[in-house]
């Protein structure tokens, strides 16, 4: 696990994003990180994050996780991420890697399904399972490597709801758009931050429109008709 490709991408004198280079003193019982950022970049996607072995791993769900266990959610494993990015919200600037709003959407603390289970040959093997403890996501989840093609060979996940108490039809995304932390939507956290605030609006839940009815046109006579009754002479009076 290395943060080498994570620092190359970015120049930490224009972004405000943690660099990774404080590390926080780790207790022996310390539980691990999990977090999903919703992130409002070149396109609106969610970046799934579970810490291991002193990072974050990281996959970037385009759709965001669904808690319908029949649905399956493309992740796509980017690189690893300081432990501290996990509570960063806020505004890249524009030009930069990834520039755009950055909301902390849910998190929480993340156990291997099973107690036993060795995590690093879990990942290698393309298949890990477990459990989410999240402000908003819960139970059991997993995580399996797909063939993918070409370049992101490899890369290519799918992150599935296992079916247990907490699953469901609910659409999560849309249901809970605002921020674990401060409660705020994008478009909020883009002011604040001096952001495009525009830009952000389009990841927040979009207002309905409401369609008047139309109302039905009084039916005219036809001209036709009309001309009829003109021609037809009144009955005289006996």
């Amino acid at each position: 696990m290395t943060l080498a490709k994570y620092k190359e991408k970015r120049n930490f004198k224009v972004t405000p994003e943690p660099s990774g280079d404080e590390l926080a003193k780790k207790a022996a019982d310390k539980h691990l990180l999990y977090v999903i950022q919703k992130h409002r970049a070149t396109q609106l996607h969610y970046d799934f994050r579970l810490e291991f072995e002193g990072v974050l791993l990281s996959w970037a769900v385009p759709k965001g996780p669904s808690l319908d266990p029949s649905v399956k959610r493309l992740a796509m494993q980017v690189e690893d991420h300081p432990v501290d990015y996990g509570g960063f919200e806020g505004v890249i600037p524009e030009g930069e890697y990834g520039g755009g709003t950055v909301m902390v959407w849910d998190t929480g603390t993340w156990t291997p399904e099973s107690q036993s289970a060795d995590v690093a040959a879990a990942l290698k093997k393309g298949d890990l399972k477990f459990v989410l403890h999240g402000k908003k996501l819960h139970g059991s989840w997993v995580l399996v490597r797909t063939r993918g093609f070409g370049s992101s060979s490899g890369k290519s996940w799918l992150l599935i709801k296992h079916r247990d108490e907490f699953a469901s039809t609910e659409d999560i995304v849309a249901t809970e758009p605002k921020s674990a932390v401060s409660k705020r939507l994008l478009v909020d956290i883009a002011r604040d931050g001096g952001g495009d605030v525009e830009k952000a609006a389009t990841g927040d839940p979009q207002p309905k429109t409401k369609v008047e009815p139309q109302k039905s046109a009084s039916k005219k006579p036809s001209a036709k008709n009309s001309a009829a009754r003109a021609e037809t002479p009144r009955r005289a009076k006996q």
